[in-house]
């Protein structure tokens, strides 16, 4: 479908990303603004391969032809021959208009501008772009290349073009994806907010314990994951982000208001897995659990 996609943002997304649609043999630039980023974000990848191999998922030789499809870059200039672009930078609204921006000078006309965002409106993102209808929500849940869904947002100037070869990719890609309107939040991050939220307070309030919840949503309400332990693994700082984007944008309302622990475990840099340590302490290497919490 493409030969050439580029992937703004080495982040935890934005490698999962890029590996997703390396594993289908296009060749992906990985933009970030130093090496030090993008060599975390190839060895994230590496890692994550490596598992597969072991899963006996993949060969080795598979694994090698996946790499060599990434171009990790550090110059925007060299994202010129992008066919598709996914931003995956942090979710702030100035951050990835800016970011489009600059992509909109770099590649050919024409070329779609998707955005990973999982909480701000298309619209708001695509606003002072030359060519607005080519900018689209493009929104993969982590781990990216494991996770099927991706939400694909139509903003208010998203041409049906746009929107179709965004749809098309997603089938490329091996993901199966739900068209969504353009309000805050979309349709899963509406979801979710509750979930964490309420699972916050009751931790907040002395109910029960960090594993206790987590415990109880998986065997008895049969989520594959319990609240704490997918804020882990998205991260605590993404969490916090989304929740007060979707606060702030729904005026105030009580029901998506963020919780103090999140606060408190941000300014103490425990982000989750991507720190070794959020409501749970992770090993270095494997990210594999290490102890049971209390209350965090």
């Amino acid at each position: 479908m493409f030969k050439y996609i580029a992937v703004i943002g080495a982040g935890t997304m934005g490698a999962g990303i890029a590996q997703v649609v390396a594993q289908m043999k296009c060749d992906v630039y990985l933009y970030d603004v130093n090496d030090t980023l993008l060599r975390r974000a190839v060895e994230r990848i590496k890692a994550d391969l490596k598992r597969a191999v072991q899963k006996g998922l993949m060969t080795p030789e598979e694994v090698l032809a996946v790499l060599d499809h990434i171009r990790p870059k550090t110059h925007l200039p060299d994202m010129s021959p992008a066919e598709f672009v996914i931003e995956a930078v942090t979710e702030d609204l100035r951050v990835k208009r800016d970011m489009l921006r600059r992509m909109e000078e770099v590649v050919k006309q024409g070329v779609v501008l998707a955005t990973n965002t999982s909480s701000i409106p298309v619209t708001a993102i695509a606003a002072g772009l030359k060519q607005p209808s080519k900018v689209v929500g493009m929104h993969f849940f982590n781990p990216a290349p494991i996770m099927k869904l991706v939400e694909v947002v139509r903003g208010d100037r998203t041409s049906d073009d746009t929107l179709k070869t965004t749809v098309d990719f997603a089938s490329f890609l091996g993901k199966t994806s739900v068209t969504v309107k353009d309000t805050p939040g979309f349709i899963v991050n509406r979801v979710a907010r509750p979930y964490y939220g309420e699972a916050l307070r009751i931790v907040g309030e002395n109910l029960a314990t960090v594993d206790q919840v987590d415990r109880i949503a998986r065997e008895v309400a049969g989520f594959a994951m319990g609240p704490f332990e997918l804020m882990d693994l998205i991260g605590i700082d993404v969490n916090l982000s989304v929740t007060q984007s979707m606060y702030d944008q729904f005026g105030g309302e009580p029901r998506y208001r963020p919780h103090p622990i999140q606060k408190r475990m941000v300014d103490a840099g425990k982000l989750g897995r991507k720190t070794n340590e959020g409501f749970y302490r992770y090993d270095e290497f494997s990210k594999k659990r290490i102890d049971e919490p209390g209350r965090s």
